[in-house]
This record gives C-alpha cells, structure tokens and sequence, in this order.
C-alpha cells in the first residue's frame, strides 16, 4: 500500500504526463468508428454496488465474510452497503440511460440466488431482484451482460466443502447456472460463467490476499494452503465448473434462448524489459501463464504448453469424461484490459523477487524500466496507461484462439490518493478522458484491422468498493457520496455520453 509520501509523487507523476496528453477537444475516436451493431455500456458487479447483504433472504457470501476480518481492507471498508444498488438499481438504470449506453454488464450473487447452494432451495426474492433489475433494463432498450460470478460464492460451500478446491463445486456450480438459465435466459442473451477467474485463484489460493485466504511462503505466511499446488487444482474444478455451466446451457437453453455465453478474463499485456531474447521469452511466458491457463483447456482440451514445460505434474491432467464436457465450445471471450507492464526474465537472470504472480513463469513483472514508468501512473499500483496494450491482447488472443468472437468487459482509470480532497477534484477527471480516448482509439483500430470484437464495457458506471482498497480508490463514472448516495456525473461520464451521439465529429 502507498504512503502519503508515494501518493504525492504518484499524483504529481500523473499530473506532468496529463500535460503531455492532448487536449479534450482532440479526441482522436468516434462512435462511427465502431460497427453498427457494436455494444456500448458499463460494468459492475454485485458485491462491489448492492450492499443490502442481510436483506432478501441472502445468506453470507466469502467476500460478506473476509471484510469483517480485521486488517484485511485497507479503509477497513466492506460491501455491507456499498452504492446501496439494491433499492437504487432504477436510478442507476436511469444513469446508464442517459449516456445513451444500449447493454449493461452486472453480476449475480449466487448468495442471493441459492443461499445454501444446492443443500437449499432457491431464493424467491433474489430471483424477483434480478428479474426487476432485468425488466428495467430492456424497457431502457439496455441488453443486460450477465455474469454468474465475480469473485463471490456462499460461504456455506466454503464451511462444507472447501468450495474451489473440491469437485463438489462442479456440481453446484451447474446447478446455479441451470437456475439462473430458467429464470433469466428467456431475456439474458450474453451470460458470462466467471469474472477474471485467474484473478481469483491466484489472490486466493497463490498470495493469499483475497478469500479464502490460503498461500505458503514465499507468497505469504497464511494459515493454511500450498501456493505450490492448490492454484493449479483450484483452477481445475473453476475449468470442469464453467464446462459444466456451458454443457447445461447449449443442451437445455440455447436452441430456444437464442443467446450466447463465454466467459471473461483478466488480460494485461506484457512488454519484455529489454530487447533481449530472455526477456523477450519472459514476456511470452508471463502472458502463457495468464489467459492461457484458463482458455487453453477451454478452447483446445489441455493447459498450455508453456505451463507444461515448467510446471510438469504440479498440472493436472483431464479425464476422458471431462474432456467429452470440454467438448462444449463457449461463444466468446470476455477481456478485461487495464494495464502494460514489462516482463524480466527470471529463468537466466538473478535479482528476481520471490511470491510475485509471475513466479511460477520465471517471469518478474515490472512498471518501470530505469525509473522511468511504462506509462502514466494511475491511483491503482500497476495499473499504467498504456493504450497500446489493448491493441496488442486483443491481436494476441485473436491470434491465439482463432479469432472468436471478443468483447471488452471491462477497461477503465482509477482515481484516489492525497491531491483528492473535495468533491471537484473527482468529478473533474481529465486523465479518464484521456485514458478512454486512447484506449478505445486503440480498440477502433484492431476491430478495423480485423478482429472479431463486438463490445466495450467501461468500468465503471459508478464508483464503488474496490475489493482490498475499499473506497479508496474510484473508477466510476459517476461519483458517489457514499454517506448520502447521491450519484454525480463526472466529466467523464459526460464525455462518454458525447462519444456515443457522435458529439465529438462536431468539435
């Protein structure tokens, strides 16, 4: 976490790349660069906005459960609350309305859904509260992007099995997703079975800093867990979990539904440190070790090569029936694009740090290369704005997986630190703008050189709790005052809206 002393020299680091940035007026991008049919919208997920986390018959999720810990947020922050969405959800339906968006990307919680997974019955009241956000939506001419979960399972699969580490949770996954199916799909036409599911095992089961907590060193000094082997069997059971949601969805729904259903990813892009050929392995090593590792069995039946190579046992291998459940293809891949970071090469060099995600790829990740950073720093350590990043992790995976269908589920800047001391300074957030703008500049251009991208999904579409940063840190599009929870356009949000009337032709 960065001190007030770092916050002050991130801040005034961004401030001097903003003077470098062009102005507003410039905005290089316009709504008619992108096809007709392409959709526009926002991002949330249902923990980070809902709160109401004892309301409806909703039983305590892992993430309900590991912010109540001591220590664990850093403003000691939970979702208790939130954006309160749970009684607001039409207000925020009206904000999305008016930037002219036309699909909205939110999550369910599966707590509020089954709260005792398939040892329960399902929960009327959560069905009826999705079923309202839905209706409100499509009355809105808004396509609801749905996602089963992000990050947050019941805790009571967590108590009576381990959840992600037992092959239970295959079984209850899919039985989640059937019922989402039934009472959704008739108007849900794009479902999403995880959120950055490579984000999850690692911080859960690698690092230890997101729940359930497990690591060992050098990764952490958690209380229990094995960083050596327990990613690779999470990640197992979250592969077999998803083939099982996309086996119940294309047998029993999707003749008769009409929709689609992938699943998203964390993607940032790597850049070799220096122009070397072990660096330059590294990089390639450290991106195998991201998307791949999730998307190589989906798509191709086995983990990546490149995991294999180094990793050999410690990876497990699929039975023949789970490679008949494989066989079920997903539609699309959902990409969520922030951040460039270089890659060192940690196989033939020394001076590696120990316990980085990176590790196992023998690969260090880096944000700066002779103090100079990779790009304009934002509030969120790591995450730099550099937009041809999202230019080259579209190209890679376009290439990687044949070019499938691929939608941005969620790109966006995060504001926070010292220089934010009154109301204007977030509203006024002229590094967003920037960052939008060249980001979906970046975009235009690798959809018009061929990639098969139909979506762009901006987080967010207000600010809301951060995971371990709490409320920290904001990338909403609308500021939120979270002790009165009045909702405020930023300029951002502004921008945004001018963007997809085609306002900026007219500058």
């Amino acid at each position: 976490m960065a001190g007030k002393a770092s916050w002050r020299l991130l801040l005034l680091a961004a401030g001097a790349w903003l003077l470098l940035w062009p102005p507003l007026a410039s905005a290089a991008v316009h709504r008619s660069d992108f096809p007709a049919s392409f959709l526009f919208g926002t991002a949330t997920s249902s923990y980070q906005i809902e709160g109401a986390y004892l309301e409806g018959n909703k039983s305590l999720s892992n993430w309900d459960v590991f912010t109540h810990l001591p220590g664990r947020i850093k403003d000691g922050g939970t979702g208790d609350v939130a954006d309160d969405h749970y009684h607001r959800f039409e207000d925020d339906v009206e904000l999305m309305d008016s930037l002219g968006t036309n699909a909205y990307r939110f999550s369910i919680s599966w707590a509020r859904i089954l709260p005792k997974g398939r040892f329960g019955k399902v929960n009327p009241a959560g069905i009826a509260f999705y079923n309202d956000i839905i209706d409100s939506l499509l009355l809105k001419g808004i396509q609801p992007f749905v996602t089963l979960t992000h990050y947050d399972i019941p805790q009571e699969l967590e108590d009576r099995y381990g959840a992600w580490l037992d092959a239970e949770v295959q079984k209850d996954f899919g039985h989640f997703a059937d019922v989402c199916f039934a009472a959704f799909g008739d108007r849900v036409k794009h479902w999403v079975t995880f959120n950055e599911p490579n984000v999850a095992v690692r911080k859960g089961y690698m690092l230890g800093t997101y729940p359930p907590e497990r690591c060992s060193p050098p990764f952490g000094s958690c209380a229990a867990g094995d960083s050596d082997s327990e990613p690779y069997a999470a990640t197992h059971n979250v592969v077999l979990a998803h083939a099982t949601a996309v086996e119940i969805y294309k047998r029993k729904y999707q003749s008769k539904q009409k929709g689609s259903i992938g699943i998203v990813m964390y993607a940032a892009w790597y850049e070799p440190l220096t122009d070397t050929p072990v660096d330059r392995l590294a990089a390639e090593r450290a991106l195998a070790f991201d998307v791949p590792w999730f998307l190589d069995p989906i798509i191709y039946g086995d983990y990546p090569p490149e995991m294999r190579q180094l990793l050999g046992s410690r990876l497990p291998t699929f039975s023949p029936e789970e490679r008949r459940k494989l066989g079920y293809k997903l539609d699309f891949i959902g990409i969520n694009h922030y951040t460039t970071l270089y890659a060192k090469d940690c196989m033939f060099s020394s001076g590696c740090p120990p316990g980085q995600e990176t590790t196992y790829a023998l690969a260090a990740a880096i944000g700066e290369r002779n103090g100079v950073p990779i790009g304009p720093p934002t509030a969120m350590p790591t995450f730099y704005v550099v937009p041809d990043g999202i230019e080259k992790t579209v190209t890679y995976i376009m290439k990687r997986y044949n070019n499938l269908p691929m939608f941005i589920t969620e790109n966006g800047y995060a504001q926070g630190g010292d220089g934010y001391t009154h109301v204007d300074d977030w509203l006024d957030d002229q590094g967003r703008i920037q960052y939008l703008d060249g980001y979906l500049t970046k975009l235009a251009k690798v959809t018009r050189d061929g990639a098969d991208v139909r979506g762009y999904f901006a987080w967010s579409l207000i600010d809301n709790f951060e995971w371990l940063y709490g409320y920290t840190l904001r990338f909403g599009l609308h500021y939120v005052d979270y002790r009165t929870q009045e909702r405020k356009p930023k300029s951002s949000a502004l921008w945004y809206k001018d963007f997809l009337q085609n306002l900026h032709e007219a500058q």
